[in-house]
């Protein structure tokens, strides 16, 4: 990694266009029946106890993140969308604090977090992250199968380990390279733990050599691959206007010299191409037998529920086109907002 000045804003041009993502990718979008409820539930849930002002309030009702996860879990029952949903909205508030965090800000809520997931029912702290934590994670372990656990509070692990080490390069002004960065992203995007909710969700126990096989791996990071990749161009303009380089259009434009239309177009090809990584991998599963081959069927859908809606979500939400996300996703072009001072 270099320690690089963030491109000049008085490069940019006015405006940008961004990749169709949405026509390339066919998978059929579905919803839960219970996504109204649960998202109604989950907020509620979130605003316990919260002293936010009406405006945050406001932004996480735009947020829709209730929408997004009854697209991503659409089989589960209520009690376990319940509990994915409120994880979401959660995971978004995390998002949101790190930002404003520094290091040491990162690390005190990550001791917070993974003490409450670790020790459920033993771990004792006064905050208000702890008590959500403990109680959605009570609720998940219930029925959750053991693997399953493992693997949402070891990849929850990774997540607060690599947003700590951003809010350093964030500190000291660097931008990673390329191919550091893909991996830094893999975990600070969060679908990790999600991954772990679809086995959760829909009551698989599947064993750990299957999920640790490569091609399992191999769709696991393409489907984070694109959410992520797709999130950074969608939430470029914002990122752009307050001065964050944590954002793959900033790495390239660093590392390949390109414009920022450029850039743009050279993320947008990465996204298609991991939709094809992961309908090629799809198309190449080795089998365990009946069962197992059922429930691995039951989870790479699971992921290709999250690529399709993700991608809608995105335009639907007010957290990245405000309320012009509909024009966006027709027309594709995005006015770039000013730098903030």
């Amino acid at each position: 990694m270099s320690t690089i000045s963030a491109p000049s804003t008085s490069t940019y041009p006015s405006k940008i266009i961004i990749p169709d993502l949405v026509s390339h990718c066919t998978f059929p979008i579905r919803i839960s029946r219970h996504h109204k409820e649960a998202s109604k539930e989950s907020k509620q849930w979130l605003f316990i106890g919260d002293n936010s002002n009406e405006k945050t309030r406001r932004a996480f009702h735009g947020l829709k993140a209730g929408k997004l996860t009854s697209m991503c879990y659409p089989d589960a029952g209520y009690p376990q969308l319940l509990v994915c949903c409120e994880f979401m909205n959660y995971l978004f508030h995390l998002d949101n604090l790190s930002d404003d965090m520094d290091n040491r800000g990162t690390r005190t809520v990550a001791d917070v977090v993974l003490n409450s997931l670790y020790h459920p029912h033993t771990y004792q702290a006064k905050t208000r992250i702890s008590k959500m934590t403990k109680d959605y994670y009570r609720r998940m372990i219930q029925t959750a199968s053991a693997g399953a656990q493992q693997r949402f509070i070891e990849t929850f692990d990774q997540f607060f380990q690599a947003v700590h080490q951003q809010s350093i390069d964030r500190a000291n002004g660097v931008i990673p390279d390329l191919e550091s960065y893909i991996e830094q992203r893999r975990d600070t995007s969060g679908c990790k733990p999600c991954w772990a909710l679809i086995e959760y969700a829909n009551n698989l126990d599947i064993p750990e050599e299957v999920m640790d096989h490569p091609t399992i791996r191999s769709l696991g990071e393409a489907a984070n691959d694109l959410v992520t990749w797709s999130n950074d161009i969608f939430s470029f303009n914002v990122e752009q206007s307050k001065g964050d380089t944590h954002n793959m259009i900033v790495v390239v434009m660093n590392e390949q010299g390109l414009d920022l239309q450029s850039s743009v177009d050279f993320v947008g090809d990465l996204c298609k191409q991991s939709i094809d990584r992961f309908n090629d991998d799809r198309d190449n599963l080795p089998s365990w037998g009946p069962e197992i081959d059922r429930e691995v069927a039951i989870y790479v859908d699971g992921l290709a529920n999250w690529i399709v809606g993700s991608l809608h979500w995105s335009f639907e939400s007010e957290r990245y086109f405000g309320k012009s996300g509909l024009d966006v996703k027709k027309n594709r072009i995005i006015n770039l907002l000013p730098r903030r001072v």
